[in-house]
Order: C-alpha cells, then structure tokens, then sequence
C-alpha cells in the first residue's frame, strides 16, 4: 500500500478510499458513533481521544486500508486546526483581556444600573449576548453566575427569572454565532460564507434569544422557585482593580470584529465585484483573522492598559488566556479529522443518495442528525463537527445563503436537550444549587426551546430567500 504525498495529506484523499455498500457505511458510521459515544460516556475518556479512536473504528468498519484511514483523519485534523485554530486563539485571547481587565463587569455594571423591575430579565439578555460573543460558554457561565446571583439575592428576584435568560444569551451565542468553535467548524466544513452566516446567525439569535430567554423564565420560575445558594457567590474579577476600562470603550471592543465581518458580508453583496478597491479592502479587513486580531490589539489599550495593566500584565493575561483552549483546539482538530474520515469512506455520498430517495429537506436532515449526536455524547461541539461532516455534501448545490443556513440548522440542534451526559448540564446544576429533576426542568427545557425554534426560524427563511 502507497503512502499518501504531503500534498494530499492536506487536502485529504480526493477519492472515497472504499467502495464499500450503502448497508456497511450505514453500520460503519452507527459503530464509529457507538465508539466514541461509549468512551465518552462510560470510559469517561476526553473527547480528543475518544474521536480519534472513533474514527479509526469508523475506517476500520468502512473496509478501508489502515494506513489511509490514518491519512485522512490527519489530514482532517490539520486542515481544521489550520482554518479555525487561530480563530479560537483570538477569541480567547480577546475573552481574557475582557475577563480580567473587568471590561464584563463594566457592561454588567452599566446596564443593571439602568434596568429594574421588569426590564431586569431583558437586561440579563443583553449582558449575557454581548460578553457571549467572544467568550466560551465555560467562560461566560463563570463570568455571569456572580452577577445573576447578586442580583437574584439583592432585588428579590426569582433566581430563574434572572438565571435563564442569562444562560439563553449565552447559550445562543455558542451554537449560532462565529467566532465560537461549532460554528467556525461548520463554516469551514460546508464551505460557508462567514460573513453571511453571521448575518443569518444575528438574525436568528434575536428571536430565538426573546423566547427562550426572558419569555420562557416566567414558566422557569414557576415551576422551579429556589433561592440563591450563598456559598456559590465567588468573588468578582474587577474587585482587585484600582480601575476599569469605559462602558463605551469595551463595548466597541467587543463588537468590533462582528462590525467588520458584517460589513465585508455587506460589501459583498452591494459591490459585488472583486477588482474593485472597496471590496479588495474590506475583503481583508473583513476577514475572521484580521477582524479578531484588530480586536485583540485595540482590545490590548482600550481594556488592559485602560484598567492600568503594565506590559509584563497583559503578556502574562495573553500567555494565560491559551493554556485552557488547548482541549478545545485537540477536540475540534480530531473532530475535523472524523469528519474528514467520513466524507472519505463514502458517507457523504451515501447521505446525500439518502436524502434524494428520501425527499427530506437537506435543513431538516442537517437539524436531525445534530440532535441526534448531541444526545448521544452531549456535546455541542461535537455534534456540530460529526454533524458538518456527515452533511458537508449536501451543501455543494446549494446557494450562499442556503450554506449560511446549513451551518445554522446543525448549530441549532447540537443545542438540543442538554442532560446528564453534558457538562454544562452539571454546571448550572451546580452554581444554581437545583437537583437533576429541576434542572431538567428549567436548562434542559430552555436548550431544546433554543434548537427547535432556531430550527424553525432556520426552516422558514430557507423558504424567503
């Protein structure tokens, strides 16, 4: 058997490397799920692993070569972590600086300062989708538990009318929109416009956010009316700072990159002709890289040195704002290489001949298989990157927004009822101090609100544009 040449390492193999049958794919890729769902699961092994062995499972049960199954994980994995590595990179980097400079508690501050009463809810929503947008749901649910906590303890409110929206805020975010790994991921597998996605992303986060949030959390509340845990109220990162960066200034940090990718989106469309200087110019300036960097370094003076860090400070918060995404960066690599052993045993092919014979709407089969692997190994991430790779085909006919809308319908149902095989399930159970019943009430309630309706809404402007 032939090695394969570095080249084709990082393209990936062009033809399928088996021929197996429709049948033995089906159960190829039903065994290579089982695998790592069981070592996920039951062995508790990390996620990185357990997708590396599922895919070499997954070749092994295709029929296909060893050796070529290697080479198509690891070119899949290279060429993942090469198109979304660095992305990752920025956006921690980015959530870090925000974090520490007390930037998130500046907008937290600003905005319960102006909000009472009622507006409470809507303005734990703004919080929670603004500081989502660069920040890791991990992160964020840290960031914001302090503040849903004290304000749920001072004004007297129910903890879930204040806990769900927050968590809707950043939940959305983290399915939906770029720059967050599942997203990015998808957008790199289907070969999807990002700046199109994330207009489409916004567009079906707002209402998506409203229902599930603010609006759901009045039922939340009544079903489960549980007062703040007092020992979970951990000291916010701002209260060690002489001072902190302006509302107005972290604000624009924040958005920044979310700006210039809109407007390249924008000028894409308007324009429309790539010779054009406008159009060169903000087709760099409009770049994920580019974008995220220009907010990291803007980010450098409008939040480290305006809440006074020295230069060792910020280059002690970078190096620090790193060490944690190595995980995410190997999980979504070893995810990128079980998408790409899958699309070279066949298994693109076989679904796309499948959902031809079966009339399902390549939306509405993208939305199915998500939630199915969602449930199953109880990750978001990974079921968007087995997800993306499994439907990655389905996408070559399709219109610019069509693909935007490909990457949105997986998005939506890798949020799909969170349980006990979820990390953040055991999160919020924890900082919020409810038992497993209450919290499927109220998060898993709210997680599977936010995948069928963003499905829904996904569904319905398929059929607008």
């Amino acid at each position: 058997m032939t090695h394969l040449s570095v080249e084709m390492l990082a393209a990936g193999p062009v033809e399928p490397i088996t021929s197996a049958g429709h049948a033995q794919l089906g159960i190829a890729v039903l065994a290579g799920i089982a695998v790592i769902v069981l070592l996920i699961t039951k062995f508790k092994l990390h996620a990185f692993l357990a997708l590396t062995v599922g895919s070499l499972a997954l070749g092994a049960f295709a029929g296909a070569p060893l050796d070529k199954a290697i080479a198509s994980f690891t070119a899949g994995l290279g060429s993942t972590v090469a198109g979304v590595g660095v992305l990752i990179a920025l956006g921690a980097i980015l959530g870090k600086l925000l974090a520490d400079s007390g930037g998130a508690d500046q907008i937290v501050d600003t905005i319960l300062a102006k909000a009472g009463g009622r507006a409470m809810p809507w303005a734990m929503v703004l919080i929670a989708s603004v500081i989502g947008l660069p920040l890791f749901f991990e992160v964020g649910i840290v960031l914001l538990i302090p503040v849903v906590l004290m304000v749920a303890k001072r004004g007297n409110y129910s903890l879930m009318r204040i806990g769900i929206p927050a968590l809707a805020g950043l939940s959305v975010m983290h399915g939906l929109i770029p720059p967050h790994p599942g997203p990015l991921v998808a957008i790199d597998a289907v070969e999807a416009n990002l700046g199109v996605t994330l207009a489409l992303g916004v567009l079906v986060a707002v209402p998506t956010v409203i229902i599930a949030g603010p609006l759901f959390s009045k039922f939340a509340a009544r079903w489960v009316d549980v007062p703040a845990p007092e020992r979970m109220i951990p000291q916010r990162p701002s209260e060690d700072l002489e001072k902190r960066p302006g509302f107005g200034a972290t604000v624009a940090t924040v958005l920044l990159p979310v700006v210039l990718m809109l407007a390249k989106a924008l000028v894409d469309i308007v324009v429309d002709d790539p010779e054009t200087t406008v159009q060169r110019v903000f087709d760099v300036i409009g770049s994920p890289l580019v974008a995220l960097l220009a907010a990291v370094i803007v980010g450098m003076f409008t939040l480290g040195r305006a809440a006074g860090f020295t230069k060792d400070r910020l280059s002690t918060t970078v190096e620090k704002s790193l060490a944690p995404i190595a995980g995410v960066l190997m999980i979504v690599g070893a995810g990128g290489g079980f998408k790409q052993t899958l699309i070279d045993v066949g298994v693109g092919q076989m679904i796309l001949d499948f959902s031809k014979d079966w009339s399902i709407p390549a939306l509405l089969l993208a939305w199915l298989i998500a939630v199915a692997i969602r449930l199953a190994t109880g990750s978001a991430t990974v079921a968007t990157i087995s997800a993306a790779g499994l439907v990655a085909p389905l996408a070559a006919d399709m219109s610019t927004s069509h693909t935007a809308l490909l990457v949105l319908a997986i998005g939506a149902g890798s949020l799909f009822f969170s349980h006990v095989n979820d990390a953040g399930f055991w999160l919020v159970k924890e900082y919020f101090g409810l038992d497993v019943g209450q919290t499927i009430k109220t998060w898993s309630v709210m997680e599977t609100i936010i995948s069928v309706v963003a499905g829904g809404l996904v569904l319905l402007l398929s059929l607008i544009i």
